[in-house]
């Protein structure tokens, strides 16, 4: 997939892939893109099944459903041509229709939000 590059930030979508590499493996994955988000947040099950951590720290972390303390983990992951390390925290995301996250901690590694752009 091509990706645009405006002043050197790379154009994605509010939907974009990602591979999330583990301990047992990668798995590519469609990924929400919340600028709302602080964190990045990925699946527990999804965590366990590529053997993602250690946990690093915990993190209150406020969302719809309240304020939770939720286990943080670093993640190596690939978006859009660039591969990153940074920090996810679990969540149990799987009454969700995307089991990864991606919050303002990814995207300030140089990416612009395009809410037309389509996978």
């Amino acid at each position: 997939m091509k990706y645009d590059k405006i002043n050197g930030k790379t154009v994605i979508g509010l939907v974009e892939p990602v591979i999330i590499f583990g301990k047992s493996g990668k798995k590519t994955i469609m990924a929400k893109i919340d600028t709302g988000a602080s964190k990045s947040s990925v699946d527990i099950n999804l965590a366990s099944q590529l053997k993602l951590g250690p946990i690093v720290k915990s993190k209150l972390v406020k969302s719809a459903s309240g304020n939770k303390m939720r286990p943080v983990v670093e993640v190596d992951l690939g978006l859009a041509g660039k591969k990153m390390k940074e920090e996810f925290t679990l969540a149990d995301r799987w009454h969700m229709k995307y089991r990864v996250l991606i919050g303002q901690n990814v995207l300030k590694h140089g990416y612009l939000i395009d809410a037309s752009r389509k996978k």
